[in-house]
């Protein structure tokens, strides 16, 4: 059994319709989303509707909590900046009313048993939701994360940093941001968790899309310039 396991979209639908594609030839059974499925670019009806029709099983992260937070008519307290904070309004406004309760009925964590194999969508750790795991953690965390989990294979993301780490015979997957990579490639990421029998291997994956698209989306709906630069150029640009 192939599963196809995504993590920040970050509302960049042109990148997860790319990663759907290059997905494709595994003939994946499942696609497990670790959140921040929302903000920054400008396609959250979009990225919903992808994420529906195709049945994935989803959990929240960080940015999608400060959406909900939005639709239940509370204020922000981060971030302070304005050329965030309107990524995380005009997303709330954006919304269609189905997507909406979609995204209210999201949990911060999901355990799911498939082939035989307990698998734990996390956001950022199964004991912290904004933890941040990535390739240079500790063998130390992973072992302290290791006994506090029942899970065979745990996923995450948050970090935006792709890797594969088993640790006392847990396997640690990230597959890396679909929507907005850090490291300064631009290209969507995602993994392949293959299941056989007890068996567990999983693959690392980048692919292009039209960051194009993006850009000029952003400055249709004249939301700030800098988050061009963003995904031109895969970097963290904002603090």
């Amino acid at each position: 059994m192939n599963i196809l396991v995504i993590s920040d979209i970050h509302g960049n639908y042109p990148a997860l319709a790319a990663v759907g594609q290059a997905a494709a030839p595994f003939n994946c059974a499942h696609i497990l989303n670790c959140g921040d499925s929302l903000v920054y670019a400008p396609f959250a009806n979009q990225t919903f509707d992808w994420l529906q029709r195709n049945q994935v099983f989803s959990i929240r992260g960080n940015t999608d909590d400060r959406i909900i937070r939005l639709l239940k008519g509370k204020s922000l307290k981060k971030p302070t900046k304005p050329e965030k904070r309107i990524m995380y309004t005009s997303t709330a406004e954006a919304l269609l009313p189905e997507h909406k309760k979609h995204l209210l009925r999201l949990k911060k964590k999901k355990i799911l048993c498939l082939d035989h194999t307990c698998i734990g969508l996390y956001h950022g750790s199964p004991s912290d939701h904004e933890e941040f795991l990535t390739a240079a953690t500790p063998d130390k965390r992973f072992k302290e994360l290791a006994k506090e989990t029942s899970c065979q294979v745990v996923l995450t993301g948050h970090s935006h940093s792709p890797f594969h780490r088993q640790v006392n015979g847990v396997h640690f997957i990230n597959p890396g941001s679909v929507g907005r990579m850090m490291d300064g490639q631009p290209d969507a990421a995602f993994a392949i968790l293959h299941l056989d029998n007890g068996q567990i291997t999983a693959s690392l994956h980048r692919c292009v899309y039209d960051v194009e698209a993006v850009v000029r989306a952003l400055a249709e709906q004249q939301l700030p310039a800098i988050y061009g630069e963003m995904f031109w150029t895969g970097t963290k640009r904002l603090a």
